[in-house]
């Protein structure tokens, strides 16, 4: 189950677009651009509507929709609130942490405009440096699924693991395990950080009980830095892409049609988490795309990329 995503594929409208025209040919202040700009983008990642986020944060829907489009002169109190909702700190939603020391701020320099394939270089080496990088043999022999609900991570990964003859496990299903209740039980209850922390130590088990297996993952894995590291670390990961159209499509055939109920603007939130997430699930090992494909093409697709990751082709 991805936890976030079945509340944004059966959202109500926001109201972006009336807030859009309202301000369009007016000049806004950059500073409050920049900021309204960082608060979607967080939103995006995590997969929340503004919605959720104006309700846990208790400011209005309008309040917080004038905030991301850079019209929005919020407080600072309200800030702290919204950075609550979106589970950061007030300095990655008004800043970013490379401002906190000097040392930061030369490691920035050195980092700033370096390509993507530089910085990841440079996190692999820091991994290593630091000793938080995995020299773990079996990492090649664990795949690991990613991306959004309806990518078919569920199906295709037990599919890949009978034809391996491995073991299949569905991370959200071990969460479950651990915390003694359901996945949507434990953010009503004990929050999105308690969350975090029961998927990070279902990784964590995984890991060690198994050194062949393919994992399905909850789609929002990409939204808690440290977990990503710990999957990429010590799993070979493979990024399943669609189209939102069929993301959507595969929801509701599994039976679930809530989306329908409101599609045009559930494929809007669909598209803006695709977005938002797009350059994490990106720092996957491998990628498939199953738009278009059958399950059956889909899965010969997949079959190919592990079993060549895994040295058995």
């Amino acid at each position: 189950m991805n936890e976030h995503v079945d509340a944004v594929l059966a959202t109500a409208p926001e109201g972006g677009q009336s807030n859009s025209a309202a301000v369009a040919g007016e000049a806004k202040n950059p500073l409050l651009v920049a900021l309204g700009d960082r608060v979607r983008n967080l939103r995006a990642q995590r997969g929340l509507t503004r919605k959720a986020v104006a309700l846990s944060a208790d400011v209005s829907e309008r309040h917080l929709a004038n905030l991301e489009y850079g019209i929005g002169n919020a407080s600072i109190l309200v800030l702290q609130q919204v950075a609550g909702a979106l589970h950061c700190s007030l300095a990655e939603l008004v800043g970013d942490v490379t401002t906190s020391s000097p040392e930061w701020l030369l490691i920035r320099e050195l980092l700033e405009h370096r390509s993507e394939a530089d910085l990841r270089r440079v996190r692999v080496a820091l991994g290593e440096m630091l000793g938080t990088a995995s020299v773990d043999p079996a990492r090649h022999r664990r795949i690991a699924l990613v991306g959004l609900r309806g990518a078919g991570k569920s199906t295709l990964g037990q599919m890949l693991a009978e034809d391996l003859e491995i073991p299949f496990i569905e991370l959200s299903r071990e969460i479950e395990k651990l915390a003694g209740c359901s996945v949507r039980e434990i953010h009503d209850l004990y929050g999105t950080n308690a969350y975090r922390r029961y998927e990070r130590r279902a990784l964590e088990e995984a890991v060690q009980i198994y050194s062949e297996v393919v994992i399905a993952t909850p789609g929002g894995i990409v939204s808690d830095p440290a977990t990503f590291n710990e999957l990429l670390a010590h799993c070979t990961t493979v990024w399943l892409q669609a189209a939102p159209e069929e993301h959507m499509g595969r929801v509701a055939a599994q039976g679930d049609t809530r989306p329908m109920a409101a599609s045009k603007e559930a494929m809007e939130d669909l598209r803006r988490i695709l977005n938002g997430r797009a350059a994490f699930y990106s720092k996957a090992d491998l990628s498939v795309d199953t738009s278009g494909k059958t399950l059956q093409q889909s899965f010969q697709a997949l079959r190919t990329v592990a079993r060549q990751s895994m040295g058995l082709v």
